[in-house]
């Protein structure tokens, strides 16, 4: 194994380890990651937008779109760090301009997403960027929001995935990356 590889696989390890189990939060049963372990340590936060810059690179996008609220956190550093402009994607009634929405459904119920209405140009490349990918249902609300918009979703990037849960199915028709996986 090569020099880069050998540190990037102690990265991801690292990565891994930093990221903090919560158990019962925000309910019973639910096992929470908690990201603000990596959040304080500068250092292995930069490692981890370098990972997250770098899958994105590929899919040459014009612009970052990210997911309230820690979706932001990433999404922040990866539009600096790659000179792209951000657009966030919040609940009803975040924004302050004038918004388009995409409602979704929930296991019970709907929910909203929305953005500025001059946020996404016809034919952008839209990188959607979280923190999380879970059941997909957001992302997936977030894509057909940038498709709304006229803009095309170059690809959807999370820090992490929780595989089990089988969210990536959801966006089966876009590209998904992701730093780590549980």
């Amino acid at each position: 194994m090569g020099g880069k590889l050998v540190k990037s696989a102690a990265t991801l390890a690292r990565l891994r380890r930093a990221v903090r189990d919560v158990p019962n939060f925000p309910k019973p049963g639910i096992l929470f990651k908690d990201i603000t372990t990596v959040l304080a340590e500068p250092q292995l936060f930069g490692s981890a937008v370098d990972l997250m810059a770098v899958s994105l690179r590929r899919y040459r996008p014009d612009e970052i779109c990210a997911i309230e609220a820690r979706g932001f956190l990433f999404g922040a550093a990866l539009a600096r760090q790659m000179g792209l402009p951000l657009q966030l994607v919040r609940k009803p009634g975040k924004l302050p301009y004038k918004t388009a929405g995409y409602d979704y459904d929930l296991e019970y119920g709907t929910d909203r997403l929305e953005v500025h209405i001059d946020a996404i140009a016809r034919g952008q490349r839209v990188a959607i960027v979280d923190d999380l990918l879970a059941t997909g249902g957001t992302a997936a609300a977030t894509a057909k929001l940038i498709e709304q918009q006229g803009g095309e979703v170059a690809c959807a990037c999370f820090f992490i995935e929780l595989t089990f849960l089988q969210g990536r199915e959801k966006l089966s028709r876009w590209p998904v990356e992701r730093i780590i996986a549980y």
